[in-house]
């Protein structure tokens, strides 16, 4: 049962004008400030909106009403409904209206790519379709097979967007694991990938191993070339 009365200022203004509730009291049953209630009492607010009375709806009792107006620490306690509507479970397809079911065929190739983990009654209460259909779409035997175009039953409106979300979440839990080794891997063998580390690491080491000779044929050379600008020094020098 729900706590909000409905149309909640207009309740408002009918329990202002018709009642002498306290505004904590009618703030707390519409679910509303208790200074918004002043301002509709003062004529500073709602004043375009006309009062519903919230006992010919159902929701408040005379009885309920002139107790809280005795006891001003009294709250308001929503009316329990007496008609109960019973919620009414879909059977069968989705309806689907007549200016979509032109677009139903265009939805069905669209889940057909999209999630091929969907089940064929799974598509049907999504778009509201047949299982003929989907095999003749599938199947490529449609009648107008090639003038399809895939498009998203959301877009189009013929499911929402949760409905849709469910049916795939559905499918992917009861769809079986994917076997390793199934066409279009992409990993290596273990043979091709060893190797190639294996040349990696061999080329890295010669590669280190050079670095350091590379190093002491320039120091030589720097020398001899150090020896043989010193040599003319040292003659004149004995010379002396």
């Amino acid at each position: 049962m729900s706590t909000i009365p409905l149309m909640p200022k207009a309740t408002a203004v009918w329990l202002v004008e018709n009642t002498s509730l306290g505004f904590d009291q009618i703030a707390d049953f519409c679910k509303l400030h208790p200074l918004e209630v002043k301002a509709i009492a003062d004529g500073e607010a709602a004043q375009t909106i006309k009062g519903l009375d919230p006992v010919t709806t159902g929701q408040l009792t005379r009885e309920e009403i002139d107790r809280a107006q005795k006891d001003p620490k009294y709250r308001l306690k929503m009316a329990e409904t007496r008609v109960r509507v019973p919620v009414q479970k879909r059977k069968g397809p989705r309806y689907t209206p007549v200016s979509r079911r032109q677009d139903r065929p265009n939805a069905i190739l669209w889940l057909l790519r999209n999630h091929p983990e969907l089940k064929d009654a799974a598509i049907m209460r999504l778009v509201g379709t047949t299982k003929p259909t989907i095999d003749s779409i599938r199947g490529r035997s449609h009648w107008n097979s090639t003038n399809l175009t895939p498009s998203d039953p959301v877009m189009l409106g013929l499911c929402s967007q949760i409905d849709l979300d469910f049916e795939v979440e559905k499918a992917a839990k009861n769809a079986p694991p994917r076997e390793i080794g199934a066409e279009g891997e992409t990993l290596l063998p273990t043979e091709e990938t060893t190797a190639a580390d294996a040349l990696a690491s061999a080329a890295l080491r010669s590669y280190r191993q050079e670095e350091p000779q590379d190093d002491e044929l320039d120091a030589d050379a720097v020398f001899a070339k150090l020896k043989s600008l010193k040599g003319p020094v040292d003659e004149d020098e004995d010379e002396a």
